[in-house]
């Protein structure tokens, strides 16, 4: 008789292998096992994975438990900074950020009464996957500009260097990357968002350019497409960057101060005035108001300087669960956290760079070179059509809120007011202070001393105060503006002036408020707050702020595209799916249009609960009401009859 062959191993054995090589702490590896066991049949048979082969599916699923694990169990113990990490277990799974991202949601919905029962119900915020979501997109848009920008302005390949020479292009790469991150996990209060970190990835440029060799730029100063901006002494460096990346000049300055003041922290080195210095990197720059440091990039501190950012850029809070070293050699966060071995030379940021963080020293002695880039001079590449990315998106929308929203004057205008005092009563007063009420709810600019953790920002610290106040300046010049083309509109279209049924209807401003908090984030993109957030700060449900958006959309003819879309697919996503969930306004508006379903809908408990007064939001975020003004009424008699916004608000 044959001899038949082996059972594969189960899922048990091939879960325990992979806890023995990823050496996994005894303890969690048994509740892992546990947690595994108990939700197999769900993990293993779920329709969801669809085409994924079983072996995908059982990585995914194992890298899943494990995580779960690790966080849940390990959260709030002394060896909280030891803890098996995010990055460890996708790498040991050979997983994708992405992958895991995407499937973690489906498996967190089907195992929820298990997490609940072993780990409480706030189990979900523990995890904090959305937000390493965030980061992981933010992080990956940061570094594929950053990668993107270094190429354009650098060399990438060893050409001119000098016989015998110590360094080469990608230390430099490295070593702007690892400043970044030292800042970042020193002040993380000034990277929330995707537009700080660009600001800060163009002060790193700034800093490479003036101390790196101009050997390795790829364009000479005279006649150069890169800096085209010129004063009577030079390039001037930092008008023209902004230029090419759409930033702030003013912002960027800022954040070069943030960064020398962290230079001679880091390395106690002193700065000195460009001016002061004799170099051949700043020929023919105009060097007024720049920094240099002597011995920030010389060949006999380099490799101590290299080693202390390696240490300074680690990090011990949340965003430790990622390796953030590797977003050089990883930037669109497709490629295997595990797959090493995979050929490089066709990335912008290559293979190298890995190996100049894993060991420096080694690095430093090989004299490490890379491919040249495709669009370098030097191998007679032409001019790229710009594309729209994450990044160029992020920093053009936030031009028009610096060039076009940011100048426009904090307080109604004339016009405005005219409406506003138009009205049965005076409204003035009740709009500017429920949109102070209504944006600190969103953008909290006073530390709160019990705070609750479920609206707004969390402003645990005074430093993140600047931020927040930015936020809620720009918002609320947006929702003035807004507010004024409605009411031109509705003027023109009632032929009248008292807008009373419109202009004292709460629920009406709370969205026009919510839908410019929402822009502004969104230009943003911030990790620390994301949609639905604004609803859960102002009262408001799904269904009432789709009721807005094609209004807000239609009366603002300066909003960028790249914001029209972001609402037109949040109005899409609110219309199918959110403003049908339990507790929406929908169902109120149901019962009034259609009687009949009135007592159907109560049945299943299905209505929205009253929208909180403005001093019930003033008392959940816990400042105090002395620092406004009296609130205004708290609810208007419900708007009818408008033509102009086509849904009643109730």
């Amino acid at each position: 008789m044959e001899r038949q062959p082996p059972p594969p191993p189960a899922v048990e054995t091939h879960f325990a292998d992979l806890c023995k090589e990823l050496e996994v702490d005894e303890g969690v590896a048994s509740e892992a096992a546990a947690l595994l066991e108990e939700g197999k049949g769900v993990f293993l048979t779920s329709p969801s994975f669809g085409s994924k082969s079983p072996e995908d599916v059982e990585r995914l699923c194992f890298a899943f438990v494990l995580y779960c694990v690790a966080k849940l169990k390990g959260k709030g113990m002394k060896q909280e900074s030891s803890r098996f990490r995010l990055w460890k277990i996708l790498e040991g799974c050979k997983l994708k950020y992405n992958d895991f991202f995407k499937e973690s949601q489906q498996l967190l919905s089907k195992i929820d009464h298990v997490l609940r029962g072993r780990y409480g119900t706030d189990w979900e915020d523990q995890l904090e996957l959305k937000q390493l979501q965030s980061l992981v997109n933010l992080l990956a848009d940061a570094s594929r500009f950053y990668c993107k920008a270094f190429n354009e302005l650098f060399l990438s390949a060893s050409t001119g260097q000098e016989p015998g020479s110590t360094k080469s292009n990608p230390e430099y790469f490295c070593f702007g990357w690892l400043i970044f991150l030292a800042l970042r996990s020193k002040s993380p209060e000034l990277f929330k968002d995707l537009v700080s970190c660009i600001h800060g990835l163009v002060a790193i440029l700034a800093i490479l350019l003036i101390h790196v060799p101009a050997k390795f730029r790829s364009f000479t100063i005279e006649g150069s497409s890169h800096l085209i901006k010129q004063t009577v002494r030079g390039v001037d460096l930092l008008a023209s960057l902004c230029h090419n990346y759409h930033t702030s000049e003013d912002r960027l300055r800022e954040m070069m101060g943030k960064f020398h003041k962290a230079i001679e922290e880091f390395f106690s080195m002193k700065a000195v005035r460009a001016s002061e210095c004799k170099t051949e990197t700043l020929d023919k720059i105009d060097t007024d108001g720049l920094i240099y440091f002597r011995d920030l990039l010389d060949k006999e501190c380099f490799h101590s300087n290299f080693e202390k950012l390696e240490k300074l850029s680690s990090t011990t809070s949340w965003e430790g669960e990622l390796d953030l070293k590797r977003f050089l050699i990883n930037n669109d966060n497709i490629i295997s956290a595990g797959n090493s071995s995979r050929d490089f030379t066709n990335l912008s940021c290559p293979k190298r760079v890995f190996e100049t963080l894993a060991s420096p020293t080694k690095t430093i002695k090989n004299m490490l070179t890379v491919p040249s880039s495709p669009s370098s001079p030097a191998n007679g590449g032409s001019v790229k059509v710009v594309q729209m990315t994450p990044v160029t998106s992020a920093m053009t929308t936030a031009k028009w809120l610096r060039e076009v929203i940011s100048l426009l004057p904090e307080k109604p205008s004339s016009k405005l007011e005219k409406f506003l005092s138009s009205c049965d009563t005076d409204l003035t007063s009740d709009v500017t202070k429920r949109v102070s009420i209504i944006l600190e709810a969103i953008f909290p600019t006073k530390p709160s001393g019990h705070w609750s953790g479920s609206m707004g920002l969390n402003c645990t610290n005074a430093f993140d105060i600047p931020w927040a106040q930015a936020r809620k300046m720009e918002a609320s010049k947006l929702y003035y503006r807004v507010l004024e083309a409605i009411c031109r509109a509705e003027s023109l279209n009632t032929n009248v002036n008292n807008l009373t049924p419109l202009l004292s209807n709460e629920r009406f401003h709370r969205c026009l408020i919510a839908c410019s908090a929402e822009l502004v984030l969104a230009t943003h993109k911030t990790v620390i707050m994301m949609f639905p957030a604004v609803l859960e700060s102002t009262g408001l449900t799904a269904f009432d702020l789709s009721k807005i958006i094609e209004n807000f959309v239609r009366h603002e003819e300066s909003l960028p595209r790249e914001l029209k879309r972001h609402l037109n697919s949040l109005e899409e996503q609110l219309l199918e799916s959110m403003a049908w969930e339990k507790g929406s306004s929908l169902y109120n508006s149901l019962v009034v249009a259609r009687p009949s379903l009135a007592s159907e809908i109560n049945r299943l408990g299905l209505l929205a609960e009253s929208m909180p007064s403005l001093d019930d939001i003033v008392a959940r975020q816990n400042f105090h009401a002395e620092d406004l003004p009296a609130t205004p009424s708290k609810k208007r008699a419900a708007y009818s009859g408008t033509l102009l916004l086509g849904l009643d608000f109730i």
